[in-house]
């Protein structure tokens, strides 16, 4: 019997709902506001008969379009007609917000009708005592593997893995293996690969279901399987694993015990969301904002932007105190003080550009200890000639404009030296973050602005004292 998730997936093909989204892709004003009305006025008859047809991307869309108070009023008049696993299409935040308010009787209901991964999804963002009322009131099977699976690490192969699988014994025909998949009705409706198992469920190998299909009824299943070359750990980090299904093009793999033991399988979908979220962490990380979201509140957003600001504060110090050592110098020539920003700024923009190609190459495993000098070398050897390049134009300019060929000399020599650094600051600097376990994506950008800002101001205005003879 087909499920209600998978009747609303089929509703939802039949028809397409292009019209509810603008010409650039956001969910249209005059939608939200139709959904919004019919919420304040308690229709539940245009409710249920729009709401649940859209996809589960679409109903996400709508919940984050709508003010906080209506997505909780949409929740409750839907009843069970709102499929929950929209909640796993909205941001952390949203999600959060319409969860921690709803009784968990219902959640207990709502996830019943779930594929498990997005179940665990859901409740994974719960405390301990509401995961564990919630699970009590599931049948005993779902209810050990949703433990199961909330039992392994965060952003592990465990969270993401879907517990629901075809295993059958290698011994079986080929017959009786699609026989199987007929008469039983506690498969899941859809899957790829169906997997080999001896007794005590340790996985043997899969066979694809296109093999199956090419195969004589009476040929036996291990005779047409292949071995799991690429089975991953439960315990492996979700990025990895993606990883995994990139390089070898998988479409879903074996999830394994430590004992190797068959115990769920990842599937594209899931990966391609983790690779998603991976490439937004890695991003927000490099601008000093963690996990934030769009529609944290104002507080959450601020205190989670303080901590890194406050680490730059405390380098801007050290790089103010690099320009104190020269105030006499400044004072006895104003020039300095216009020009330096911009050796600063160049090498700052420069150390961005090569810190960003090499946070990317080690979070992809582009980058390793294999070609880690040959990238090295490369990045030193661009950062040399654009510095050369730009000392040439910014020299040339400063020396017309303050009419001083001398100054325009000692701030080309100081962008040639400063956009060395730079190049040399944002590939090493990731690297020896990668290479004592922190994550360059978070740290990197404060010490490689640090390093810029103070190599720049030390080079162009230590020049000029030596070369003006200034300071004294």
């Amino acid at each position: 019997m087909e499920s209600l998730h998978d009747a609303r997936e089929a509703a939802a093909a039949s028809r397409p709902h292009a019209d509810i989204y603008d010409e650039d892709g956001a969910i249209r004003a005059g939608y939200v506001s139709h959904i919004g009305a019919a919420i304040a006025d308690r229709d539940t008859v245009t409710l249920r008969g729009e709401v649940p047809e859209l996809h589960q991307s679409e109903i996400g869309d709508l919940l984050e379009a709508l003010m906080p108070e209506q997505r909780q009023q949409l929740v409750e008049l839907l009843g069970s007609d709102f499929d929950f696993t929209a909640l796993t299409e909205v941001d952390d935040a949203v999600r959060h917000e319409i969860v921690e308010n709803l009784p968990n009787e219902t959640i207990a209901q709502a996830v019943q009708e779930l594929d498990s991964d997005d179940a665990v999804y859901i409740l994974e963002d719960l405390d301990e005592a509401d995961q564990e009322e919630i699970l009590a009131q599931l049948p005993f099977t779902e209810r050990i593997r949703l433990r199961r699976s909330l039992d392994y690490p965060e952003e592990s192969a465990g969270r993401r893995m879907q517990t629901e699988f075809v295993a059958v014994p290698p011994f079986w025909t080929v017959g009786q293996t699609i026989d199987y998949m007929r008469d039983d009705r506690n498969l899941p409706e859809r899957f790829s690969q169906i997997f080999v198992i001896d007794p005590s469920f340790k996985l043997k190998g899969a066979v694809d279901l296109d093999k199956i299909l090419r195969s004589q009824r009476s040929i036996k299943v291990e005779d047409v399987m292949h071995e799991t070359r690429h089975a991953i750990p439960a315990t492996m980090d979700q990025e990895e694993a993606a990883q995994e299904f990139e390089q070898y093009d998988l479409l879903s793999a074996a999830v394994v015990d430590e004992n190797d033991r068959l115990v769920g399988v990842l599937t594209i979908d899931d990966v391609v969301d983790v690779i998603q979220q991976e490439a937004e962490e890695d991003l927000l990380h490099m601008g000093g904002v963690g996990d934030e979201e769009l529609s944290d509140t104002v507080l959450t957003t601020s205190r989670g932007r303080v901590p890194w600001l406050g680490v730059n504060l405390l380098t801007a110090f050290l790089s103010a105190s690099v320009i104190g050592l020269f105030d006499a110098t400044i004072e006895q020539m104003v020039a300095l003080a216009i020009l330096m920003p911009i050796v600063a700024s160049m090498g700052g923009n420069a150390a961005t550009q090569t810190m960003t190609v090499t946070v990317r190459a080690l979070a992809t495993r582009d980058l390793d200890i294999y070609n880690a000098w040959r990238v090295i070398r490369r990045e030193l050897l661009v950062g040399a000639i654009n510095g050369i390049t730009f000392a040439i134009l910014v020299g040339t300019t400063a020396a017309i404009f303050f009419s001083n060929p001398s100054l325009g000399g000692v701030i080309a020599a100081a962008m040639i030296i400063n956009m060395f650094a730079a190049a040399a600051g944002g590939i090493l600097i990731p690297l020896l973050l990668d290479r004592f376990g922190a994550d360059p994506a978070i740290a990197s950008a404060v010490f490689v602005t640090t390093v810029t800002d103070v190599v720049g101001f030390f080079s162009f205005l230590g020049l000029a004292t030596w070369w003006f003879g200034l300071g004294g």
